[in-house]
């Protein structure tokens, strides 16, 4: 079967493909390289033994995306990860997200309705919680009012995709993610941030090669163990394989509804301290880092109820942090030793 990954020369893209490959699936990744780069497609033939199809196209020309699917009109299935995902770029540039997070979405739905049967998922974030009240987060907890544009973007494309299953063949499960980080144990693809990163593994992961002078902490004084903010840090790799998961229920007529909502997460909270501690022990390396103030934005906690990916879907992570860090560390020495 052929399916279609958009954004797949990216950082949790790239790690579905070769899930996907693995399995035996053919794949088509659409990518405009504004966030990635050609070159992870070396990595996923390194890991696979095998080339998926690559086309450079912008998702926001309508026109490139009617003629795609004309051309390949043997698609089963889509895997949608093309998107902006910087919150702090979302706030200062926010019609950038809604156009390139929102038109992209709507236009690739357009030719799916087209089809007899279409079936889509869809990479979605907890970030659609906002400031969960109660912990673990579940998929009943209540959607909040965004925090940023980019959480809004989510949001909307969750409601735009739950309307028009409603009135088309369309099947599509929404994937909430909580926070991938690590890499592909080969170190052949991993997360390669374009600029200063966004995400806090691979500030730490930069900081220890000394690219980066020290990791600033925003906050010591929250309501946790360490006074530090909790996140539920998940290995990429366990989340690349729920979406072959979340796509095979799909294409053999498994799922109970037509828009069915998974948390991908672990289950665990793990405070920035704690991954700092993380590293320190993978890299046997002290970390310089610095306490400031609180971050504007910033929820004090948010972790997963697994229940439902673990029942319902039969997901579940296998990976600790110390094994999602020693990846990213061993993956950050590579990049850097070329």
């Amino acid at each position: 079967m052929k399916i279609l990954v958009t954004g797949g020369l990216g950082f949790i893209g790239s790690h579905t493909v070769v899930e996907l490959q693995n399995k035996g699936f053919e794949v088509v990744i659409i990518d405009n390289l504004s966030n990635s780069s050609v070159s992870v497609l070396k990595g996923i033939v390194s890991i696979t033994g095998k080339e998926p199809i690559f086309e450079k196209l912008d998702l926001r020309e309508k026109i490139s995306v009617q003629d795609f699917f004309l051309r390949h009109q043997d698609i089963s299935g889509v895997i949608h990860f093309a998107a902006s995902k910087a919150v702090g770029e979302s706030v200062t540039n926010p019609l950038l997200y809604y156009e390139n997070n929102i038109s992209s979405l709507v236009y690739i739905l357009q030719e799916l309705e087209k089809k007899e049967k279409a079936q889509f998922i869809f990479s979605s974030s907890c970030t659609v919680y906002g400031q969960a009240d109660v912990m673990p987060i579940d998929e009943n907890a209540p959607i909040k009012p965004a925090m940023s544009p980019y959480g809004n973007t989510k949001q909307i494309g969750e409601e735009i995709i739950t309307d028009v299953s409603k009135v088309s063949n369309i099947n599509a499960i929404l994937l909430r993610y909580f926070n991938p980080i690590g890499s592909h144990p080969s170190a052949e693809i991993g997360e390669l941030p374009i600029g200063v990163p966004q995400n806090l593994v691979p500030f730490i992961t930069q900081t220890g090669v000394g690219l980066r002078k020290e990791l600033m902490v925003y906050g010591n004084d929250y309501p946790t163990v360490d006074g530090t903010c909790i996140r539920d840090y998940i290995h990429v790799v366990d989340l690349a394989k729920a979406h072959v998961v979340a796509l095979q229920r799909l294409l053999e007529n498994k799922n109970e509804e037509k828009i069915e909502i998974f948390n991908l997460g672990t289950g665990v909270g793990s405070s920035v301290l704690e991954v700092i501690a993380s590293f320190e022990k993978v890299s046997t390396k002290l970390f310089p880092y610095k306490i400031v103030d609180r971050r504007e934005g910033d929820v004090t906690m948010a972790y997963a109820s697994t229940n439902k990916a673990n029942e319902v879907l039969g997901w579940k992570t296998e990976s600790s942090l110390d094994e999602a860090m020693e990846s990213a560390w061993k993956w950050e020495q590579k990049v850097r030793s070329k």
